[in-house]
């Protein structure tokens, strides 16, 4: 078992960088209810939007910690998970020099993240069951690997991974796991946050852009230790989470019921897609999913996608994909779309 030390995966010049302090940042103590702001140049005229952000939005990360059992200091926030992603690729790994492991099929950021901070990408497959081979995973990595990422419940293929090969990486690399679980909430397994404080090497992301319904705010989360997300800290921009955003967000975190219904609904119209999809006859195979799509080995997914996109419907063609050759990924919609798209299944030939 390796003993994680995160002093040697940290790049040297983050290590000695001293982050942008804002105006906001360096009276954080105080009580700012009756302070008069003549310190970073805004237009003094109220409007709701014409001062700065907090720049570590507490009011959205305290209802956070609150949900999740966590503190605080353990959550960063970003523009979107794409942003936190590309956060852990400028601080932890060297361009030209260091490399990260991804395992196709999924989510394909990873890669173009990786190539952006020119970074290597090592891929190794997942098994013909969608899950991580681990020997091969720990083969693949050298004193150079940074990071592995796993996306659990996985894009496109839906299902989650074992937590034996979850832990067998936890314990077997002396880097950061990270676990992408953007549709953790479809999912009747538990999240791994609450293994954060068990392994110092593990990072969660997740995101109101899909089981709260929120794509449009781009707001991502990241769980790490306390360690861990004062490096991400250091090199985030100062404002990146903007105050539209934020109010948003804790308008929605607060409408639990609500949230909560809308999960309970998309579950629902899933397991009736399924059902219906293993009687259509040019449906070959339907993975299990524990997300809020499903993939479907079709006979040709090149046709089938072009006669749904001629009847108003728009799905994924992933048949480009490692292992999902003719497949293609059905996001659930209402149950008035749902029932749109299951006539129109039926009546393609």
């Amino acid at each position: 078992m390796s003993i994680f030390d995160i002093n040697t995966i940290t790049r040297e010049n983050v290590k000695s960088l001293k982050p942008y302090s804002s105006a906001r940042d360096e009276f954080e103590d105080f009580d700012t209810a009756e302070m008069i702001f003549l310190d970073a140049n805004e237009n003094p005229f109220q409007n709701g939007v014409n001062r700065y952000p907090d720049p570590q939005q507490m009011s959205v990360k305290a209802i956070l910690a609150k949900n999740n059992l966590v503190k605080q200091s353990q959550i960063l926030l970003g523009n979107g998970s794409d942003e936190v992603l590309d956060l852990l690729f400028r601080a932890f790994c060297e361009p030209k020099t260091d490399n990260i492991i991804s395992l196709p099929p999924t989510y394909g950021m990873y890669s173009v993240l990786a190539n952006i901070n020119n970074v290597e990408n090592r891929e190794v497959l997942l098994s013909t069951d969608f899950q991580p081979q681990v020997e091969k995973i720990l083969e693949a990595v050298d004193e150079n690997t940074k990071i592995i990422f796993l996306c659990s419940p996985n894009n496109p293929t839906g299902n989650s991974f074992s937590d034996e090969s979850v832990v067998k990486l936890l314990q077997n690399f002396n880097g950061l796991v990270v676990i992408d679980e953007a549709y953790i909430d479809f999912s009747d397994k538990e999240s791994w946050l609450t293994e954060i404080d068990e392994y110092p090497n593990l990072i969660i992301t997740q995101t109101l852009s899909k089981a709260y319904g929120l794509a449009g705010i781009r707001l991502g989360i990241c769980y790490a230790s306390e360690v861990v997300i004062s490096i991400l800290n250091k090199i985030k921009p100062p404002y990146n989470v903007n105050e539209l955003t934020q109010q948003r967000a804790i308008e929605r975190l607060k409408d639990s019921d609500k949230i909560k219904s809308e999960i309970s609904s998309i579950i629902e119209q899933r397991e009736e897609l399924l059902k219906v999809l293993l009687e259509i006859d040019f449906v070959e195979k339907v993975y299990p999913t524990e997300a809020n799509f499903i993939l479907a080995k079709v006979d040709d997914a090149n046709k089938r996608y072009d006669q749904l996109i001629k009847k108003g419907i728009v799905i994924r063609n992933r048949t480009t994909q490692p292992l999902c050759e003719n497949c293609l990924r059905f996001t659930i919609g209402t149950k008035e779309e749902n029932a749109f798209v299951i006539k129109e299944l039926k009546s393609l030939s």
